[in-house]
């Protein structure tokens, strides 16, 4: 039996001494711990080695993906071809299938075939004759680091570097615009102001500015081709009336210089819009799906790369570009904030005020979903994150509509909850149900009551009034016990009465006190006057 078996440094075909040996595969590490008994159970046949760290990678990548490499076809012919009745034990199955396909070889692979190769790889360097540890340590290294970078797919379509220099042009491009812009509105705006309130867009503006020149040349121009028929009728009329100065035809060169800088630079941010949009396609689609184009471009240039956002939790990346407010949250201990750059996508931007919180977390959480998939995953499709996508809006759409949903169960059916509506009224206790005498009617203790207060004002003096008062209750106490015993018991009053009629009561009360007191002060008044006159009557004698 052959045995194939691969290393950094190359490939090496072991011939098995004593296969009787790997029928105990629990106690085959014995024969292997020290080189000379593996000398005795295998025997180095072939070894094919690397040229350099590319070959070595080329083949790696090649066992990989389960194919065989040059070297290996160059190793397999060397030896199977003397020994073709010999079976082949390999470590990887779908290598195996690959080979006796192509190859015509028989090839195993077992468990005992498996421990054979782990004890093969304990006495390596024993085994191995002509390759020096340092050595096969050091192809072992570059072939590791080679090998991470193709698992990674650091490719030239997959350098995310291009990405962060694009958004932060393109950003730059923004901020010249606005300055170049704004110059050449105040610029000609000394010669033909009317022409900036007309004409509201940047692009439109300056394309006219160069096409007209001087504003004299307004009315003999066809401006159609850049402006709708109204505003180039408006355009015409107002440069006949305009309050502008004239300038000399050296201003109106350097002005229309400036206004096909600003024509260039918009068409150039145009084109470089396109080429960051499909960057971010082709490194970062479901990214680019879940929030856009240019957030995504901003969230990985803030981060740096697209592996080092892949690093960062959702909770990071929910307020990636924030870091200065929140900051401040923590040191003043206030509300740290909700959202940082993602708070311009499209799906937080279209929520109202009270569920920007609620959809940026969870974006956060799908975006940080999609830039892992898009910096290590092996697939180039967009599939996970256009999915991700509709369930949040399908979340957002529940958000606006209030919608509650059952916390058992699927979750899909709307559970039925009706608006609470408190029904109990408030009720006073009613006295009069505590007696069993019926009580008179309201209209007659009215009058009995007014007649009885006359009769005492009457008859009492005002100085005794208080006690005329207690008499005039007690008196009216006997008459109402009375007629009540005759009479039949009458239905409960409503609230409102009772109230009426202690309102009523209340205001008698405060008659009778305020008519005692004035009385009381006449009274006063009539004494005082009594004496002066007696003292003057003293003072004549």
């Amino acid at each position: 039996m052959l045995v194939l078996f691969e290393t950094a440094a190359g490939y090496a075909i072991f011939k098995v001494l004593d296969e009787s040996k790997l029928q105990e595969v629990d106690s085959l590490y014995k024969e292997f711990e020290t080189t000379e008994k593996a000398n005795k159970i295998v025997k180095l046949k072939h070894f094919e080695k690397f040229q350099d760290t590319t070959e070595a990678l080329a083949a790696a990548t090649a066992l990989t993906e389960g194919k065989i490499g040059k070297s290996l076809k160059k190793a397999l012919k060397k030896v199977v071809a003397k020994e073709a009745h010999e079976q082949l034990a390999i470590s990887d199955a779908k290598l195996g299938g690959i080979i006796k396909e192509k190859m015509d070889v028989s090839c195993v692979h077992s468990p005992a075939v498996a421990e054979l190769m782990r004890c093969i790889r304990s006495q390596m360097e024993g085994l191995i004759t002509g390759l020096p540890p340092k050595e096969l340590s050091a192809m072992s290294l570059g072939l590791a680091h080679s090998l991470s970078r193709y698992k990674l797919k650091f490719s030239p379509d997959k350098v995310d570097t291009m990405i962060v220099q694009a958004i932060s042009l393109l950003d730059d491009l923004d901020k010249e615009l606005n300055n170049y812009i704004m110059r050449c509105r105040e610029w000609y705006g000394w010669h033909f102001p009317e022409l900036g309130k007309i004409i509201t867009d940047n692009q439109a503006y300056c394309k006219s500015v160069r096409f007209i020149g001087d504003r004299t040349n307004v009315a003999g121009s066809d401006l159609s081709a850049l402006l709708p028929e109204e505003i180039e009728a408006e355009v015409k009329l107002a440069a006949e009336i305009s309050m502008g100065t004239e300038v000399s035809e050296q201003d109106i060169g350097n002005i229309r210089h400036l206004c096909d800088q600003v024509i260039e630079i918009s068409e150039y941010r145009t084109q470089l819009y396109d080429y960051l949009k499909n960057r971010m396609m082709a490194i970062a689609p479901n990214l680019t799906v879940m929030v856009g184009e240019l957030v995504g471009a901003r969230l990985i240039s803030h981060a740096g790369s697209l592996l080092n956002l892949a690093k960062h939790p959702a909770s990071t990346v929910q307020i990636l570009g924030a870091e200065k407010a929140l900051f401040r949250a923590l040191k003043t201990r206030k509300d740290t904030p909700k959202y940082g750059l993602i708070y311009h996508a499209s799906l937080v931007g279209q929520t109202t005020a009270k569920n920007k919180g609620k959809i940026s977390r969870m974006l956060a959480a799908k975006a940080a979903l999609a830039i892992r998939y898009d910096a290590l995953g092996e697939d180039t499709n967009a599939e996970m994150g256009v999915e991700n996508r509709a369930k949040l809006e399908a979340r957002l759409r529940q958000l606006e509509e209030k919608g509650i949903r059952k916390i058992s169960g699927t979750g899909k059916a709307m559970a039925k909850a009706d608006k609470y509506q408190h029904k109990s009224e408030v009720r006073l206790y009613d006295p009069s149900g505590d007696s069993t005498i019926p009580s008179t009617s309201k209209k007659r203790k009215f009058e009995e009551v007014k007649d009885e207060d006359d009769d005492e004002e009457v008859a009492t003096p005002p100085v005794k009034s208080k006690k005329a008062k207690k008499e005039a209750v007690a008196e009216e106490e006997e008459p109402e016990t009375s007629a009540a015993a005759d009479e039949t018991p009458k239905k409960k009053k409503k609230k409102k009465k009772d109230k009426k009629e202690a309102e009523a009561e209340a205001m008698e009360t405060k008659e009778e006190e305020e008519e005692v007191t004035v009385t009381e002060s006449s009274e006063k008044k009539k004494k005082k006057k009594k004496k002066k006159a007696k003292e003057e009557e003293e003072d004549d004698e």
